[in-house]
């Protein structure tokens, strides 16, 4: 029997990484197994754990190669329910692949990322990973100037609007992002 992808997304602040530990806390309360995963480069609450923003977290596995995944699961005594992957926007493309074997082999998937890059483009291959997922939730954020619905990053640098020339990968919080609405989000 095949397992399953869900794939949560949105912008910063929306609460990505909450929705992807809310829905851990119910495979512990089902007694299934997991494992949980999240790039090598976020280290920005803590080294070895998932954690939200409002400060709820889970131990996690930092990984700088989707390919780990697999080549923890082929060492272990026993069957994985679950593999969580948190930033996943972060990956590089074997993140399909390790999506597709894992999905293949019986296990739920439970993804989370931005979908967005701060220029509004896609980020990394998380489009892939939506079209590959049996339920997506697009979460909103609110809007730090206006407080409606927000549905993209802002990056900032000294408080204004970053140039749409920099890096699309700058890990950081609040000190360099900000959900905004698209009404205020600026092209710079």
């Amino acid at each position: 029997m095949k397992g399953s992808l869900e794939v949560i997304c949105g912008p910063m602040y929306s609460g990505k990484s909450e929705e992807l530990l809310r829905r851990l806390r119910r495979v512990e309360i089902s007694r299934q197994s997991f494992f949980v995963y999240k790039p090598d480069i976020d280290t920005r609450y803590a080294s070895d754990k998932v954690v939200s923003h409002s400060g709820f977290e889970k131990e996690a596995r930092r990984i700088n190669n989707p390919y780990q995944i697999i080549a923890d699961m082929s060492n272990l005594p026993f069957y994985v329910d679950v593999i969580a992957i948190d930033e996943a926007q972060f990956f590089d493309v074997g993140i399909i692949e390790v999506v597709k074997q894992l999905v293949d082999d019986g296990v739920r998937v439970i993804v989370a990322g931005l979908d967005q890059t701060y220029r509004e483009e896609p980020f990394g291959y998380m489009p892939e990973l939506l079209a590959l997922a049996d339920h997506v939730d697009k979460l909103k954020a609110l809007c730090h100037l206006c407080w409606k619905e927000a549905t993209t990053t802002q990056r900032l640098v000294d408080g204004k609007p970053a140039s749409y020339k920099g890096d699309t990968v700058l890990v950081g919080a609040v000190e360099s992002y900000e959900a905004r609405c698209r009404d205020h989000h600026e092209a710079a």
